[in-house]
C-alpha cells in the first residue's frame, strides 16, 4: 500500500544531509508501511474490522487501509487529538470515539473493543509485522544512498519506527550505521528506559509532538537497541517547532512536531553529530499540523 519516497539531499551546516520524505506516503506517514502490512495480513484471514488506538497518524493510516481493503474501521483516540485530525479520520469512513486524556487510556478502550469476533486491533506501533513493513523504509534508502549514512536521525514516540529502522539495518548490513534516536524532553521513555535497563512508564508525557506522547515503549525495543549502536537524545519542543518551520522555509514541506524532533538536533547542531559527515533524517510524517501552526511557530520564533 505505501509507495517508495524521494530522498532529498541537502547540507545542514557541515553536515551532507539525505531528507527521507515518508510525509510523502499516501496517509502522510511512515505508518502506512507497517500498518498496510498488517491489516492486509489480518483481511487475508477473513476479519470483519479493524480497532486501533491512535494520537492521530495511525488512526488515519489504520482508516486508509480500511477503506482500500472494504473493511470497516474503528479508531480510538485521546482528548489530545485535534479536531482537524478527528475530521480528516472520519472522512475515510472511520467510526471515531475519543477516550482518556492520553494516548495509554484510548489504547485501553480500543483493547476492549478489538475482543468482539471477526475483528482485529491494529496496534499504532507493538506488532512484529508493524516493524517488517516499516524496514522497508531503510531497504529502500540502501538503493537511493550511494554509500551507508553515518547516522540516522528517528522520532521516537512508542517505538515502532524505530525498531522498524533497526530491522531494516540488519537486513542490508548496515551495522555501522548509528541511530540517533530522539524524544521530546517531556515524553522520553526510551532514554529512561535504556538508562535503567528496563521498560520506564511516565506519568504524565507532555509535548505540543502529540504522537509521541506514550506512557512507555514497546518491550522490545530494550534488547532491540542493547543489539545495535543507538544514542538516544532529547529535544525541547521550541526546537522541534523551529526545524517545522526550517524545513517549511528550506524546502517547501509541512510536517508536524513529532518529525521535528527528528530534524531539530540537524538545526540546533547537537552534539550527538559532531564528526559525522553524512546523515540521514527520517521525514515521518505531515499529518498533525496546519499551515496556522506553522504561521504562529514561526511568530514565537521571530519573537523571541
Amino acid at each position: 500500500m505505501h509507495i517508495v519516497t524521494p530522498l532529498l539531499q541537502t547540507r545542514v551546516g557541515d553536515l551532507q544531509v539525505g531528507l527521507k520524505l515518508d510525509n510523502l506516503q499516501p496517509a502522510r506517514s511512515f505508518k502506512l508501511r507497517g500498518i498496510g502490512l498488517l491489516c492486509q495480513h489480518h483481511a487475508a484471514r477473513g476479519v470483519r474490522r479493524f480497532v486501533c488506538s491512535s494520537a492521530g497518524n495511525a488512526g488515519y493510516a489504520v482508516a486508509w487501509a480500511g477503506r482500500a481493503l472494504g473493511v470497516p474501521v474503528t479508531v480510538v483516540i485521546p482528548q489530545t487529538t485535534p479536531e482537524y485530525m478527528r475530521v480528516r479520520i472520519r472522512s475515510l469512513g472511520a467510526e471515531l470515539r475519543c477516550e482518556g486524556a492520553v494516548w495509554d487510556e484510548a489504547n485501553a478502550v480500543a483493547l476492549r473493543l478489538a475482543e468482539a469476533a471477526d475483528t482485529a486491533f491494529i496496534p499504532p506501533f507493538d506488532d512484529p509485522l508493524l516493524w517488517q513493513g516499516h524496514a522497508s523504509l531503510v531497504e529502500e534508502l540502501a538503493r537511493q544512498c550511494a554509500t551507508p549514512p553515518d547516522a540516522i536521525l528517528v522520532a521516537v514516540g512508542g517505538g515502532g519506527l524505530l525498531l522498524g529502522v533497526l530491522e531494516g539495518l540488519r537486513r542490508v548490513g548496515w551495522q555501522r550505521t548509528r541511530v540517533l534516536a530522539v524524544e521530546p524532553e517531556g515524553s522520553a521513555s526510551l532514554a529512561s528506559s535504556l538508562a535503567q535497563g528496563r521498560v520506564v512508564e511516565l506519568s504524565a508525557p507532555r509535548s505540543l509532538a502529540t504522537s509521541l506522547c506514550v506512557k512507555r515503549i514497546a518491550p522490545a525495543l530494550i534488547g532491540a537497541c542493547r543489539a545495535a549502536d543507538v544514542v538516544p537524545l532529547t529535544v525541547s519542543d521550541s526546537e522541534a517547532t523551529t526545524a517545522c518551520v526550517r524545513l517549511a522555509e528550506d524546502h517547501g514541506q509541512m510536517i508536524e512536531p513529532a518529525c521535528g524532533a527528528a530534524l531539530a538536533p540537524l538545526y540546533a547542531g547537537h552534539a550527538a553529530l559532531r564528526g559525522l559527515r553524512h546523515v540521514v533524517a527520517v521525514v515521518c510524517g505531515g499529518q498533525v499540523v496546519t499551515l496556522g501552526d506553522l504561521a504562529r511557530w514561526q511568530g514565537e520564533q521571530n519573537a523571541a
